[in-house]
């Protein structure tokens, strides 16, 4: 009966750990060439799939910039709302399977994401295959 109790334990033990370690919440994006934090995108999960929102641009060159670049229901719109990460499937420590919008370019590109420990998130576009694209690391966001 010991051994059962402190298996249960151990078990809840783990089931919260891994329900801690999730991609849900803000993360700052740092830009590519300067380096800075550029905005803050909130991930947040729909149906089983994870989406990703930019919910404030930190130095936007222009006030309220549209993702001009962007194409079809996205053309247009402002990047602050813009869901940018859309379709990401939990695969074991991965979420993939889905699409991110680049707003600077409108390009969009397959998606891969996974946690790099506690406050790092590894955001990966590529077209194609995964050996053709690049990574960017997010900060999570207090």
């Amino acid at each position: 009966m010991k051994n059962f109790l402190t298996a249960i334990v151990l078990v809840l033990a783990v089931s919260i750990s891994a329900q801690a370690q999730s991609i849900v919440g803000k993360w700052k994006t740092i830009d590519d060439s300067t380096g800075k934090e550029k905005s803050i995108v909130e991930i947040y999960e729909k149906d089983g799939k994870y989406y990703g929102q930019v919910k404030k641009l930190l130095n936007p060159s222009k006030p309220n910039p549209k993702c001009d670049k962007c194409e079809g229901s996205d053309k247009g719109k402002p990047i602050e709302g813009l869901v940018i990460i859309k379709g990401l499937e939990k695969k074991g420590d991965e979420y993939t399977g889905g699409k991110i919008t680049d707003p600077e370019s409108g390009k969009q590109y397959k998606c891969t994401v996974k946690l790099n420990g506690k406050d790092k998130l590894d955001v990966r576009g590529y077209v194609g295959i995964s050996l053709m694209g690049r990574t960017q690391t997010w900060k999570k966001a207090d």
